[in-house]
């Protein structure tokens, strides 16, 4: 085993910490950008103007994590050409156009509507205001599929062939749609809605708590149980499909996922360990509580099937960090089960009549399950995406570049230096964040806003209207 150069481990390491702090603000701004046009839908359909106040309320929390993920989601873009040049000059051809796509198609398509749907409620129609939710909502969707199909494709390259070590592309539908990016893509979209469910009904949950606006937050905590039992199970089912594609086509990362050695005999069953802890230096597990049996079920859905192990793989040819790949992996599971247990559990308690507004805050123990929670979402994705890029190590782009030949040649003090920075002004902004997000959360909704008319394109207050007699346009907005 070779130790990593200094400047190589610096550079990972500050790409880690941008990475792992930029992807908080996008996970939320997906799924909220999908509440938000729910909740507008509801209020076009039903009139009911607590889903308009909803949207106005959830959407300043939308703007906030908006603003600090574009500010984060800047350095890493100028990282692939500082950090990593030797990968972006080798892959630009297929890795750039995807950036170039999720710039130019998807973020300029939320940025574009964003003013129309924080702004517009009452100058633009009803029609063209939802029609702006919608766009920025697509627009959040479509970054993350764009980002990750540039990942996905640095899982399973495909679609064209190197020359020279520069990939050609001869198949830009098979580039996209490699044999990763149905999973990718899906387990990480999916992810952003579940983790924003959680923390809108966490939210939700701390405001029936504290007896502020109980049946105003009641309502948007019942809609996130809708759609969480939806989401969790839809979540545990693409989870499973991605770890069994983990083990067919990256068999060291599934391997060491679950700290599993030796490569089981035809025949005979692979054990699962349960909890271990794998030392990569002893190639084997320092010690382990197995399940006899149970991984070859996993990992192949036959009780006998071959699942191959780490010693297979030259110690070099071996993801790092064993423990955190195998721990991270294990987190984000039990993550997954607690959000859908926690979804049955408050499902039940709706179903027998108690979460009404007169007695849902009596239950403590379900309401302070759902406030806890709120963390749980981003632990569940930094995890995940710990799973996702650790363990796809020594590659940059799996079975054809190492991490090592699509790094910078760079001073490791100036990486050093830069990283450090990067912390100073990520922590700024999170302690930013922290304080205006505390500040929307302590004012609450503004239960008296007036809705706008929702039709006939009026531009008109509805209460304006009202108290403007025969003369409207005097108070018009």
């Amino acid at each position: 085993m070779h130790a990593v150069p200094a400047s190589i481990a610096l550079s990972r390491g500050q790409f880690a910490v941008s990475t792992s702090f930029h992807i908080i603000w996008p996970v939320l701004t997906i799924g909220l950008s999908i509440l938000l046009v729910v909740l507008e839908g509801l209020w076009l359909k039903t009139g009911n103007a607590d889903y308009y106040r909803h949207a106005r309320f959830w959407a300043k929390l939308f703007l906030l994590n908006f603003g600090i993920g574009v500010a984060t989601g800047l350095p890493l873009e100028f990282e692939f050409g500082t950090n990593w040049a030797p990968f972006s000059q080798a892959a630009g051809d297929f890795f750039g156009n995807m950036l170039g796509f999720e710039g130019a198609m998807a973020f300029m398509l939320e940025a574009g509507f964003l003013g129309i749907m924080l702004f517009g409620w009452r100058r633009v129609a009803p029609a063209i205001h939802f029609f702006a939710t919608c766009m920025v909502a697509l627009g959040g969707s479509l970054s993350a599929f764009w980002i990750m199909v540039a990942n996905s494709w640095m899982q399973a390259p495909a679609g064209g062939h190197f020359v020279d070590g520069h990939f050609l592309v001869t198949s830009y539908a098979a580039a996209i749609f490699n044999s990763n990016t149905p999973w990718g893509v899906s387990h990480m979209w999916v992810a952003a809605l579940e983790t924003s469910l959680f923390v809108i009904g966490g939210l939700s949950a701390w405001y029936i708590l504290r007896n502020r606006y109980s049946a105003f937050f009641l309502k948007s905590l019942k809609l996130v149980l809708v759609l969480a039992f939806i989401v969790t199970p839809l979540q545990i089912y693409l989870g499973d499909g991605s770890g069994r594609w983990v083990f067919e086509h990256q068999p060291a990362k599934g391997a060491a996922l679950e700290g599993h050695w030796e490569t089981n005999p035809e025949g005979q069953a692979a054990a699962w360990s349960v909890i271990a802890w794998p030392d990569k230096a002893a190639q084997r597990n320092d010690w382990s509580v197995e399940v006899p049996g149970a991984l070859s079920l996993l990992a192949t859905r036959s009780p006998s099937g071959q699942v191959i192990g780490l010693k297979k793989f030259a110690p070099e040819d071996q993801p790092p960090l064993l423990p955190l790949l195998y721990y991270a992996f294990r987190v984000m599971v039990m993550i997954g089960f607690w959000f859908f247990l926690l979804m049955l559990w408050s499902a039940w308690y709706w179903w027998r009549g108690k979460l009404d507004a007169d007695t849902v805050g009596h239950h403590r123990k379900l309401l302070w399950a759902w406030v806890v929670s709120i963390p749980l979402g981003y632990v569940a994705v930094e995890c995940g995406w710990t799973v996702r890029e650790v363990g796809r190590q020594p590659w940059v782009i799996y079975n054809v570049m190492r991490t090592g030949a699509g790094a910078s040649a760079l001073p490791p003090a100036s990486v050093a230096t830069t990283t450090v920075l990067f912390v100073v002004i990520y922590a700024l902004l999170m302690v930013a964040f922290l304080y205006f997000a505390a500040r929307i959360i302590r004012r609450g909704p503004d239960l008296d806003m007036p809705a706008p008319a929702r039709r006939g394109g009026s531009l008109l207050d509805t209460r304006t209207v009202r108290e403007a007699g025969d003369h409207p346009a005097k108070e018009a907005l």
